[in-house]
């Protein structure tokens, strides 16, 4: 990606700046939480959500699948990529965290076979919970707590450890009473991209 302002293109990964104007300025972009998910999972629970129409008024298709549709069904990459790993299919999801400097990757079918996972990295526990859009996940904060799923088998409310019910929102975990548990910075990505930026990354599973 680029920034309009200086023409710096800038690693989607690491955050900081490659080739411009800013590199080696030391510059680096916070990390925010990303989701990805499917328009009813989003709807069912954001349906004040305001929508971009189609017709934007630039020449750029922005229908489902216009712009990589193809790419997306290909196992291939575009380019040439020099770091690679064979410990999970080229373009396999993974839902990736990086905190304190050490990164993981969550392979998505994983994530979709558990619904939720207790983990711990960096000496930080975590609670990493499916998204019933069913290609994505959130992670949060989880202290001592351990999470489960509920009787309705959603990821929109889950049980801790004495049964209580917790909200999961966009932004922290909400207890009945006044806990709140922050959400972490994580977002979906390739495993090519991700291992070729974090080859050092542990692999939940592996």
């Amino acid at each position: 990606m680029y920034d309009r302002q200086t023409d710096t293109l800038w690693h989607q990964i690491w955050a900081t700046p490659a080739f411009g104007p800013l590199a080696g300025s030391g510059i680096k972009l916070k990390r925010l939480p990303v989701t990805l998910t499917t328009w009813k999972a989003w709807y069912t629970r954001h349906p004040d959500t305001k929508v971009m129409a189609f017709n934007t008024g630039f020449t750029r298709d922005y229908r489902v699948g216009a712009a990589y549709r193809e790419y997306f069904d290909s196992p291939d990459t575009m380019f040439p990529v020099w770091r690679r790993s064979d410990l999970l299919p080229t373009k396999s999801w993974v839902f990736t965290l990086l905190i304190d400097g050490r990164p993981k990757a969550y392979p998505l079918p994983s994530i979709e076979k558990q619904r939720i996972i207790n983990d711990t990295l960096a000496g930080q526990n975590l609670v990493v919970i499916h998204d019933n859009g069913g290609h994505g996940a959130r992670a949060y904060e989880r202290r001592q707590h351990r999470f489960a799923l509920t009787a309705k088998d959603t990821t929109t409310e889950i049980l801790d450890e004495e049964g209580r019910k917790w909200r999961v929102a966009e932004d922290a975990l909400l207890s009945p009473g006044v806990e709140k548990l922050a959400r972490l910075p994580g977002h979906m990505a390739f495993w090519f991209g991700w291992f070729s930026f974090y080859p050092q990354t542990e692999v939940f599973g592996r």
